[in-house]
């Protein structure tokens, strides 16, 4: 299947993931391409990645390939994910099939209709056995035959609310939004490196990507950090960590660059065949509860009032719409 405009919403499942440090793990390296994540424990996860593909340049299959490549190789688990235009037919078309696997349902009217045809309704989202009894009573024992019922017989037979829902379930339509759960403990952004990366320039680069993923899904959850901890990882795998209390709590990307150099310094990688650089957020506060030292500077004031400005800019136009300077 291919992807056609609208089709933006993941159900991500993780097949034998069954403890919540790991799933925590899972809902971080997905939110590492948007901050649209719904926890949905112990195993799955939906995200809305609307705003991701012009940031990233992709479509979200591709994205979705993405996550589950990264699944396989830092956990060792298999992912199954449903790629469609609302979280009702993710999760549908991710069953529909065998696992391991991305499938995508292209938000097109004639495609979802095909999809739907024939299926058991059981198959959607909220419907139970005794629902599914009850229609089969009358003959409804498939989802075409349930879109093809007028709504007002459904809503004799199951009662207004629930007629409604099946109605507009049966036509593939969801109106639920993918809903941010809680804010995170803790954030990770990451980055791999294509090959063993030996240039420091490169090496900077990818720190002030970092810097700004981290800082830019800090402000968009309203939190603030107050330590910092680096990780190196070598071609041999192994690694080499460093961690910095800061001295006040932060979303500022150009404070958080500052903080990541100082870190980056004391790993003191020289010639280290560098393969991937991880940046962990700690001690998450929340902005509001979080104060901040007035340094009269301002240049600093300005810094900030261009960052608020970049970030609603990205918001309305996508990631790739604005960057910060390199400095």
């Amino acid at each position: 299947m291919t992807r056609e405009r609208g089709t933006s919403i993941l159900y991500v499942h993780c097949h034998g993931l069954a403890d919540e440090p790991l799933h925590r793990q899972l809902l971080d390296l997905i939110a590492e391409y948007t901050p649209t994540v719904q926890a949905l424990p112990p195993d799955a996860a939906l995200a809305d990645v609307t705003g991701a593909l012009g940031y990233f340049g992709t479509d979200a299959t591709a994205l979705a390939e993405r996550i589950r490549a990264r699944v396989a190789g830092l956990y060792g688990l298999r992912a199954t994910i449903g790629v469609a235009g609302n979280p009702l037919l993710a999760r549908m078309v991710a069953a529909d099939g065998p696992p391991s696997a991305v499938r995508t349902l292209p938000d097109d009217l004639d495609a979802v209709t095909a999809f739907l045809a024939g299926k058991h309704p059981a198959l959607l989202h909220g419907v139970g056995p005794a629902t599914a009894r009850t229609l089969a009573t009358y003959g409804l024992d498939s989802i075409d035959k349930i879109a093809a019922t007028p709504l007002g017989t459904l809503q004799r037979i199951l009662g207004a609310g629930a007629g409604h829902r099946l109605h507009s379930a049966a036509h593939g339509l969801d109106p639920t939004a993918v809903t941010p759960a809680a804010p995170s403990r803790s954030l990770t952004v990451r980055h791999d490196f294509p090959h063993d990366e030996l240039d420091p320039d490169r090496r900077h680069t990818a720190l002030l990507t970092l810097t700004d993923r981290l800082g830019l899904r800090l402000r968009a959850e309203a939190q603030t950090t107050r330590t910092l901890t680096l990780t190196a990882r070598y071609a041999d795998r192994s690694t080499t960590t460093r961690t910095l209390t800061l001295p006040e709590p932060t979303a500022h990307t150009r404070t958080l660059t500052t903080h990541a150099r100082t870190l980056h310094d004391r790993l003191a990688l020289q010639r280290a065949r560098l393969r991937t650089l991880t940046l962990h957020a700690d001690d998450l506060l929340p902005a509001a509860a979080s104060s901040r030292q007035l340094l009269l500077d301002p240049t600093d004031d300005k810094a900030r009032r261009v960052e608020a400005v970049m970030d609603l800019i990205r918001e309305r136009f996508g990631h790739e719409s604005a960057h910060p300077a390199n400095s």
